[in-house]
């Protein structure tokens, strides 16, 4: 199925995660097509309280995290920003990924791309030097949000578990 390709770049907002969005975070991505490359279920709220708890320690002590995205409704679309690579068994360890997850609501809208473009100039305001993205090598839509922000495909990974392969995108800030 061809994707849309929106015409204008849709307006995010970007905050530190709350409390109340571990709730939002764990509605939003309710979903097993939302949730295909990221374990192929949805998590259950544990998680994303913990997650969420997390990004606000990043924030305090990096000056970045994944952020709560919002539309100009203040609908949570999503999260998108920077942390330390989670992994110390495989991948781009010691490095600072970039990521998004969207919920499927705001897919083709032009969403992910903008939230993490705003992620990069917070980045590169913060004097960050490179950034990196893992993506599993079948999801599509995420290795043309990549393209979009200039990423260049790097080198590539398996995912323990499930044995699939993933790609590792690189940029210079």
């Amino acid at each position: 199925m061809p994707q849309h390709v929106p015409e204008s770049t849709p307006s995010v907002h970007l905050r530190v995660p709350t409390d109340e969005d571990a709730l939002s975070w764990y509605r939003v991505f309710a979903d097993p097509e939302v949730m295909e490359f990221h374990g192929g279920r949805p998590a259950e709220y544990s998680v994303y309280d913990e997650l969420t708890a997390r990004q606000r320690r990043h924030d305090a002590e990096l000056g970045h995290c994944l952020w709560t995205v919002l539309d100009d409704s203040g609908q949570v679309l999503g999260f998108t920003g920077a942390q330390p690579w989670p992994h110390e068994s495989f991948g781009p360890v010691g490095e600072i990924e970039i990521g998004w997850r969207l919920g499927r609501a705001a897919w083709g809208h032009g969403y992910a791309t903008a939230a993490a473009r705003d992620t990069l100039e917070r980045l590169r305001a913060l004097g960050l030097r490179e950034v990196v993205a893992m993506v599993n090598s079948r999801n599509a839509r995420s290795v043309a949000v990549a393209g979009r922000l200039g990423m260049k495909r790097a080198e590539s990974y398996t995912i323990p578990l499930t044995d699939q392969e993933a790609y590792c995108f690189r940029l210079e800030l």
